[in-house]
C-alpha cells in the first residue's frame, strides 16, 4: 500500500519562492477551503506534476512556472510502501527529476521516459489514468471510469487487479517469437543450403567415377547450351521488367489512394443511411406519442403536424444527398476494381520475374558448376577420397542444423501457446471473471448508500447495463448530473475496496475536488459523508470546497489557501 506523507512546492503556479507544504496523512480527513484563484486546486497539480510529469487540470506545462520569478519551479512528494521510504523531486528551469529510496538516489537513466517507467511500473504500479480513477474525483480534468474507451476501462482495472503484468509478458513474448521465427527462417535456409551442397557433392562424386573424354565433350557442349539458356532467360527477364516499368510503376499509390477514397465514401454513405434512420426514428415518435416520455409534458397535434413537415422536408434533402453519394460509392469503386485488376496484373508479372530470375540463378549455377567440374577432371584432381570425406561433413552439418531447427520450432510453439494464454481472451479474463461479480457488489452497495437505487452491473468487456427497481434498461449518458456523480463516486470507492483487497495500486490517499459543489442534493451529501467515514483509519481524505462555512465543523482539520501580494499561501 502506498502512504503519501506530504507534498510542497515552490514557484508553481501561483506559488513564490517558498515552499507550501501540506501533510496527507496527518488527519483522517481535511476541508481545503479558499477563494477562487486562491491555490486550492494546486495540491492536485503539484501532485500530478511530480508523480507523472503533467498537471492534473488542463494547463500548459510551461504555464506550471510562475510568471513572476520564472525560475526554480520545483515540487516534492514523500511516500512510504511498507517500509521503504521514496521522495521524488520534479522541477522546471532548470529541469529536475529524480527518485529516491531510503534516502539513496536511484540511478537516473539517460532518457527520462524510462526514468518516469521506473517510478510508474517498478514502485508506484501505478498510473496517470489509474491515479485520476482511485486517487482523485475532481471536477475540472476528471474524466469518470464510464467515459473512458473499453481499452481504458480494461487498462485501469488491470491495474487495479495488478494483471497488467501479463500484457508485459506476452509483449515480451511476442518480441521472442519474431526473433525466434527469424532464427527458423535463417536455419531453413541453412538446411537447404546444406541439402543443396549435399545434392551436388553426391553429383560431383557421380562424375568423379565415370568421368571420361566422352563426358567431358557432353560437358562442353552442356556449358554451351547452358551459355545460351542464359542469355534466352535473362532476356525475358529484361523485357518483364521493361514492361512493368512502362505500366505499373505507380499502381500500388493509385490503388491505395483509390481503395482509402473508396472507403471514405462508403463511410459517408453509412452515415447518409444513420441520417435517414434517425430521422425516421424521430418521425415515429412525435407520431406514436402523445406525451413526453421523460417531462411528461403532452406533445399536441401542431408540434406533431410541424416535426412531420419538417421531417419531410429533410427526408427528400437527405435522399438526394444519398443518391449522390451512392453514385461517388459506384464510381469510387468501379475505379478501385479497375486498379486493382490491374494491380493482379502488376503482380502477375513480378511473380513471372521472380520466376524467371530463379531460373537464371539456377541456370548460372549450373554454368558455374559445370565448369568447376571440367577443370577439376582436366587437372586431374580426382580425389574421390576427398570428395567422400566432404560429403560425410556436410551430412553432418545437415543432421545438426535440424536438430537445432526441431529445438527452435518446439520454442516456438510453447511460446505461441503462452501469447494465447496471456492474451485479453486468456488468462487476465479469467480473473477479471472472477472479480468482476464483486466489483458489482460494491458498486451496488454504495449506490444504495448515496440512494440511488438502480441496478448496475459490468460486463466482461466493461459494458454497463443499469435497470431501475422496475427493471427498465438505462445507459450511463441517459442519467442527470447529479446521478452521474453517485455512480462516479461508487466506482471511485469500488476501485479503491478492490485496491486495497489486491493490495496492488492501494493508497492513503484520496483527494475529493469540488465534489461537495457540484450536483450533489443535500441528502447526496450525507451519504457520502457516511461512505468517508467508514473508510477506516488508514484513509487521509481530502475535500477540496467552496462551500467552507458548511462543511468545516464535519473535518478534523481545515487548510484554507489565501492569496497575499499576487502569491498563493496556505493558513492551517
Amino acid at each position: 500500500m502506498i502512504i503519501f506523507e506530504k507534498v510542497r512546492w515552490k514557484n508553481f503556479l501561483s506559488t513564490g519562492n517558498y515552499f507550501n507544504e501540506v501533510n496527507l496523512n496527518y488527519t483522517k480527513n481535511t476541508l481545503v477551503v479558499g477563494n477562487n484563484g486562491s491555490g486550492k486546486s494546486t495540491i492536485l497539480d503539484a501532485l500530478s506534476f511530480v508523480l507523472f510529469g503533467k498537471p492534473y487540470r488542463n494547463i500548459n506545462k510551461p504555464q506550471l512556472v510562475n510568471t513572476v520569478n520564472n525560475k526554480e519551479c520545483l515540487v516534492e512528494v514523500e511516500f512510504n510502501i511498507g517500509p521503504v521510504n521514496y521522495k521524488v523531486v520534479r522541477g522546471m528551469k532548470p529541469t529536475v527529476f529524480q527518485i529516491f529510496k531510503d534516502g539513496r538516489l536511484v540511478n537516473e537513466s539517460s532518457h527520462s521516459k524510462e526514468y518516469q517507467n521506473i517510478l510508474e511500473q517498478n514502485i508506484l504500479k501505478l498510473n496517470y489514468k489509474s491515479f485520476n480513477q482511485i486517487v482523485v474525483l475532481g471536477s475540472s480534468s476528471f474524466v469518470p471510469f464510464m467515459q473512458l474507451t473499453a481499452q481504458q476501462r480494461r487498462e485501469v482495472i488491470e491495474d487495479l487487479l495488478d494483471i497488467n503484468v501479463f500484457s508485459k509478458m506476452n509483449k515480451i513474448l511476442k518480441s521472442k517469437v519474431s526473433e525466434i521465427e527469424s532464427e527458423i527462417r535463417d536455419k531453413s535456409y541453412q538446411v537447404s543450403l546444406v541439402k543443396n551442397k549435399i545434392e551436388m557433392q553426391r553429383k560431383y562424386i557421380h562424375d568423379l567415377e565415370n568421368l571420361n573424354e566422352k563426358k567431358a565433350t557432353q560437358d562442353e557442349i552442356a556449358i554451351k547450351a547452358l551459355t545460351k539458356t542464359i542469355e534466352v532467360i535473362r532476356s525475358e527477364a529484361d523485357q518483364i521488367k521493361e514492361i512493368i516499368n512502362r505500366n505499373y510503376s505507380e499502381i500500388d499509390e493509385e490503388r491505395s489512394l483509390a481503395f482509402k477514397i473508396y472507403r471514405e465514401d462508403q463511410y459517408k454513405l453509412a452515415q447518409s443511411k444513420e441520417d435517414m434512420r434517425s430521422l425516421v426514428e424521430e418521425n415515429n415518435f412525435f407520431q406514436k406519442n402523445d406525451f413526453c416520455p421523460t417531462c411528461t409534458q403532452e406533445i399536441n397535434s401542431k408540434i406533431k403536424k410541424q416535426k412531420n413537415l419538417e421531417s419531410k422536408e429533410k427526408a427528400k434533402n437527405l435522399k438526394k444527398a444519398y443518391e449522390q453519394i451512392e453514385s461517388t460509392v459506384i464510381d469510387s469503386k468501379n475505379k478501385y476494381n479497375k486498379l486493382d485488376t490491374k494491380k493482379e496484373e502488376c503482380d502477375e508479372l513480378k511473380s513471372q520475374l521472380r520466376s524467371t530470375e530463379a531460373r537464371l540463378s539456377q541456370r548460372v549455377n549450373d554454368l558455374t558448376e559445370k565448369k568447376k567440374e571440367i577443370k577439376t577432371a582436366s587437372s586431374g584432381l580426382l580425389d574421390l577420397a576427398s570428395a567422400h570425406k566432404q560429403l560425410e561433413e556436410d551430412q553432418d552439418e545437415k543432421d545438426a542444423l535440424l536438430t537445432e531447427k526441431y529445438e527452435l520450432d518446439n520454442d516456438h510453439d510453447y511460446s505461441k501457446a503462452m501469447i494465447e494464454m496471456l492474451k485479453d481472451t486468456g488468462i487476465k479474463t479469467q480473473i477479471i471473471k472472477q472479480y468482476i461479480p464483486v466489483m458489482n457488489n460494491y458498486i451496488n452497495k454504495y449506490l444504495q448508500i448515496l440512494d440511488f437505487f438502480v441496478y448496475f452491473e459490468l460486463s466482461e468487456s466493461f459494458q454497463e447495463v443499469i435497470r431501475s427497481r422496475h427493471r427498465d434498461n438505462f445507459s450511463y449518458e441517459s442519467f442527470s448530473e447529479g446521478e452521474k456523480q453517485r455512480i462516479d463516486l461508487a466506482l471511485l470507492f469500488t476501485w479503491r475496496k478492490i485496491a486495497h483487497r489486491k493490495n496492488s495500486v492501494s493508497t492513503n490517499l484520496l483527494i475529493l475536488d469540488e465534489t461537495f459543489d457540484s450536483s450533489l442534493d443535500n441528502d447526496g451529501i450525507e451519504n457520502l459523508f457516511k461512505i468517508i467515514y467508514s473508510l477506516g483509519e488508514s484513509a487521509n481524505v481530502f475535500v477540496i470546497s467552496h462551500k467552507g462555512e458548511i462543511l468545516d465543523n464535519r473535518f478534523s482539520e481545515t487548510i484554507e489557501f489565501y492569496k497575499s501580494k499576487n502569491f498563493s499561501r496556505i493558513k492551517i
